[in-house]
């Protein structure tokens, strides 16, 4: 008995031993390519230290070594001048290179060459229970690093323009304010995800924006400045469908999404689409909701006729309709 506690003990203090090599390997690798940002209040000094500013602080990690930098939308949400702190000490004036407030994130750029940048990870890979690390600037305090695993996958987070983030990660990693656009970390020192919100007063609530959202956006803004995504111009509420509606037409789905204004110009209107109609369907995929709606209305159907299917009153009509580039921030 006695040999067999003491194996026990040999095998917990191993696995402990193998969880601090990874998390030591993961920060020591990783610290180089976070950033603070901060703002300058009125007589030009950062507001980065304690006790911290109530907003215009945050962190962000470096995507490319000539000074790319991706964070959070909500870190620099306002017309300021932005600094970025690198790990080294160094300063440097950021420039906004593009942002997309539908999946709060953001670039901005620095002058430089030859800085450390974190390298990507298919963020779809990540499974529950995994090790995750999570570095940035917590109140302030610089560089600070927690440790935890992916509690869960497919969450989804309602962004400030409205629309639904999806497939976030969550984690019990602490985060604290000033962690937002901070790197979550995988066990090779890979970008799994941004760090973006927190669930207050929940404890181990914390969630990121998963790393193949950021790599396809971050390379979109670093682009064109700006995502392109389609546009209807209308705005739209859920509706339910009666059943006996979805019987006697034989509608896939009880749940559509219901037309409630119509902009003069727009696609919608060019097509016969008017409030009150109740879209069905779009392109080949069902618009069962809102958030249904916005995942159809992607960046390649921008100028494709697409066919249209509505109920009107209790009957079927059928249109085609060429989503247009949205304007920014819808």
């Amino acid at each position: 008995m006695t040999e067999q506690l003491k194996s026990a003990d040999t095998a917990e203090s191993e696995a402990l031993d193998a969880y601090s090599r990874t998390v030591i390997f993961v920060a020591e690798a990783t610290r180089p390519t976070v950033v603070s940002i901060h703002s300058r209040n009125g007589d030009g000094r950062p507001q980065r230290y304690w006790p911290p500013a109530p907003e215009g602080a945050g962190s962000g990690v470096i995507l490319a070594p000539d000074g790319y930098i991706v964070t959070n939308d909500h870190v620099v949400d306002s017309e300021r001048e932005w600094i970025v702190a690198l790990a080294n000490g160094d300063e440097a004036r950021a420039e906004i290179v593009g942002k997309d407030p539908a999946t709060d994130l953001a670039v901005v750029r620095i002058p430089g060459s030859g800085l450390p940048a974190i390298s990507p990870s298919d963020s779809d890979r990540l499974r529950v229970g995994q090790l995750v690390v999570a570095i940035g600037n917590p109140q302030g305090l610089e560089l600070t690093v927690t440790a935890g695993v992916v509690s869960a996958l497919g969450r989804s987070l309602r962004s400030k323009s409205g629309r639904l983030i999806e497939n976030v990660i969550q984690t019990d990693a602490a985060l604290n304010p000033g962690n937002s656009g901070g790197p979550l970390v995988d066990s090779r020192a890979r970008l799994a995800g941004i760090n973006t919100a927190v669930i207050r007063p929940g404890q181990g609530l914390s969630f990121a924006i998963p790393g193949n959202t950021v790599s396809w956006v971050a390379s979109a803004l670093m682009e064109d400045g700006r995502i392109l995504r389609g546009f209807l111009g209308v705005s739209v509420q859920n509706f339910k469908v009666s059943g006996q509606l979805v019987d006697r037409l034989g509608l896939p789905s009880g749940t559509a999404v219901q037309i409630v204004a119509v902009s003069e110009d727009g696609p919608a209107a060019a097509a016969g689409i008017g409030k009150g109609d109740v879209l069905l369907a779009l392109g080949n995929a069902p618009v069962t909701g809102v958030d249904a709606l916005h995942r159809v209305l992607a960046r390649d159907l921008i100028g494709r006729k697409l066919p249209a299917a509505l109920l009107r009153g209790e009957s079927l009509y059928r249109t085609t309709v060429a989503p247009v580039a949205a304007p920014d921030n819808v």
